[in-house]
């Protein structure tokens, strides 16, 4: 079996609710979600959502090649890319491309992803992001209430900015969940918004009132000393590391001791997941899944390490034109038996679904404000 070619497609998600965080939101939200199928010789396609950046400069280590052999794939795409490097935009184009082979090789066992990867379980433990900074209370405790719904005992709150807000809401959080659990897990994701001694102060008040599984993202990503100090200062674990591209990238995290939670971006896709597993797991350290919904494929490499903790799930829905052979309910992400990834794309219900305005404005959660770690707020209001 020979690679011969690619085609990408875009679909559109409509989040039908503000998403945000600490550094920005956007209302009537609709996101971009990139599709890259990868065509072979033998008439298997493979399906990988992530990413469209720096395609045409990655694909030449794959043409000719035969697509089950992922990993050497993954290092040869890497080295394409060698004198500019994979970080970045590049590592997205990456992966998406690994996410595709890693579902031709499935299909041409003709086994669901999760079972060729040497997952017991279809099972992947799975926690509510409603990327919620921009809710109302009512609309916080909606959302969560969903998800409880649906089995679901933990939730991560956007917050940093307001401490008597994080407080109340993360309260709603909890209320939501108190009827699976007498003890709900929360999280709280600070977006790399403070400083180490403005994360002690911050978490140290909010740990007088709620017990935190982990704070996320509290300082800047290459921060390992900073964290370090910070996981030595308070009583939640520090997770971050999901804006992170390459395992290369976690080298000072580890060696300072830094995450208490290895974190990797489902959009950096299947073998960076795989890798950074066990690179955690050589420390005694689990690993979480963020931005889940970003790349299904990813769920099977969750089931599949030894040392997966919980994966964020921000919706139970995707995008038109994608069929994923998954369920969220009882409270995480279950896994069908479809050969492959199990997504498929319907491409006339993404042209169906294509007209209106998709997600446009530079503004928002994806750019840092000029003031982030610099704010004197004493109130929620900076001063």
């Amino acid at each position: 079996m020979k690679i011969t070619g690619y085609r990408t497609l875009s679909t559109r998600h409509a989040w039908n609710r503000s998403i945000g965080d600490v550094n920005g939101h956007i209302r009537h939200a609709v996101t971009e979600i990139p599709i890259v199928i990868v065509e072979t010789d033998a008439g298997i396609e493979g399906v990988g959502i992530g990413s469209h950046a720096d395609l045409d400069r990655l694909f030449p280590a794959l043409l000719g090649e035969d697509p089950r052999a992922v990993t050497a794939l993954f290092d040869r795409m890497t080295a394409q890319v060698f004198k500019s490097g994979h970080a970045g935009a590049t590592y997205g184009g990456l992966a998406t491309l690994d996410a595709a082979l890693w579902d031709i090789k499935a299909k041409a066992a003709g086994e669901p992803l999760w079972r060729l990867l040497g997952a017991r379980d279809r099972f992947v433990p799975g926690y509510a992001s409603g990327l919620d900074i921009a809710l109302d209370d009512d609309e916080l405790a909606a959302f969560y209430a969903t998800f409880a719904e649906r089995g679901y005992v933990a939730g991560k709150l956007k917050g940093g900015l307001d401490f008597e807000a994080d407080l109340r809401r993360l309260g709603i959080l909890a209320d939501a969940f108190r009827g699976n659990t007498s003890t709900p897990g929360l999280m709280i994701d600070a977006n790399e918004s403070w400083q180490v001694k403005q994360a002690v102060r911050y978490v140290a008040a909010l740990e007088e009132h709620v017990d935190l599984l982990w704070v996320e993202e509290p300082l800047r990503r290459w921060d390992a000393a900073g964290h370090a100090r910070l996981s030595n200062a308070v009583r939640s674990a520090i997770a971050t590391g999901e804006n992170l591209t390459g395992v290369d990238q976690f080298r000072g995290l580890f060696d300072a001791g830094a995450p208490d939670i290895v974190q990797a971006g489902a959009i950096w896709g299947v073998s960076h997941f795989v890798r950074l597993s066990f690179a955690a797991a050589a420390r005694d350290l689990p690993v979480s899944v963020v931005g889940y919904n970003a790349n299904p494929a990813v769920a099977a490499a969750a089931a599949a390490v030894p040392n997966h903790l919980t994966t964020e799930v921000q919706d139970v829905r995707f995008a038109p034109g994608l069929i994923v052979d998954q369920e969220f309910i009882d409270g995480g992400i279950v896994l069908g038996d479809e050969p492959g990834a199990g997504i498929a794309v319907d491409e006339a219900a993404i042209v169906a679904a294509s007209a209106g305005e998709g997600w446009e404005s530079t503004a928002g959660p994806h750019m840092r404000p000029d003031r982030a770690g610099l704010r004197l707020l004493l109130d929620g209001i900076e001063r």
